[in-house]
């Protein structure tokens, strides 16, 4: 598997969930900080406003995306002088679970016409897994569809929107999957389209860096493998020393803590996702002896594997 794939897969839990709304001005929502959820809005007609308290209004047009990847609470708004609702929208609401609501909100009597539609997603993801790449990314990842050289990610955009306002059979496989490839696509643009200015660092450049990027791929791929810095160097193309000053550098830890890293956050998907024996778990990262592997588990997440598993 590829990196990105695997950070999507390692770090969701549950089902994705999303909605349309259709906004009749004026109008003004919140949406409440959830931790440990990643959450988007994409705007298919405006405009719109933005506010969070961590950063200042942002003016958002039709086709724009904005993407929350820590869980951090947001205003949408018709304008920066309207009210929001008292209550906010909780983007864990089970509303906004396979039924894939589309509401309207605010329309007078004989009001067609709305003033703004939105579609808007969320993630939960299991903070003990959280990949650092995710948290390299800033509060606020904002993609203005007319600096966007992504058509992919539009026509992502356009098939959720149509799922959603027109549900069909199969809407409950579909709508997850569209889910997930839109964040693949919001990542991929955000990693292209970065501020370039300063020498690039952290995750959008270790994927970037040909070498840094071989080495991970091959950790990814077989994690399993009794690696070295010498044989993921040779993966890289690189000698030993300069890789392991690269990768460190890019990644923002040393291969082999990343490599174990890596193997510990798997063995936790494997036992949460999965009635794999902790034989097998150990064997699929690495380990040849259950007690070796309870041990490295338990350092890492203070639990046992088995007493992880049953949620203890």
């Amino acid at each position: 598997m590829d990196v990105l794939s695997d950070v999507i897969a390692v770090m969701r839990t549950g089902r994705p969930r999303s909605a349309r709304v259709t906004w009749h001005a004026p109008w003004a929502q919140r949406f409440g900080s959830v931790p440990g959820s990643v959450g988007f809005q994409v705007i298919m007609q405006g405009p719109c406003w933005l506010v969070a308290p961590d950063a200042g209004p942002v003016a958002l047009a039709a086709g724009d995306v904005v993407f929350r990847p820590h869980g951090r609470g947001h205003t949408l708004a018709d304008s920066l002088t309207t009210s929001p609702a008292a209550a906010p929208c909780d983007p864990s609401d089970p509303r906004l679970l396979e039924s894939h609501i589309t509401d309207t909100v605010g329309a007078p009597a004989g009001m067609t016409v709305p003033a703004a539609v939105t579609l808007c997603g969320a993630y939960q993801v299991d903070p003990t897994r959280a990949h650092p790449l995710l948290r390299d990314l800033p509060e606020l990842v904002h993609l203005p569809a007319h600096l966007t050289r992504h058509p992919e990610l539009h026509a992502t955009v356009d098939a959720l929107a149509t799922e959603l306002e027109y549900p069909r059979p199969g809407r409950d496989a579909i709508v997850p999957a569209l889910l997930d490839t839109l964040l693949v696509h919001i990542l991929r643009t955000w990693f292209d389209e970065r501020p370039t200015s300063g020498p690039a660092t952290g995750w959008a450049a270790a994927l970037s860096d040909p070498a840094t990027s071989l080495a991970l791929q091959a950790i990814h791929r077989d994690p399993a493998r009794p690696w070295t810095v010498a044989a993921l160097a040779a993966e890289a193309g690189l000698s030993r020393a300069p890789f392991a000053r690269r990768f460190t550098s890019l990644v923002g830890q040393p291969p082999l803590q990343y490599l174990t890293w890596w193997r510990m956050t798997t063995a936790a998907r494997l036992l949460r996702e999965s009635n794999a024996s902790l034989s097998t778990v150990a064997a699929r990262v690495g380990y040849t002896s259950e007690f070796s592997f309870a041990s490295a588990f338990k350092r890492r997440y203070g639990t046992a594997p088995g007493k992880y598993r049953h949620g203890e």
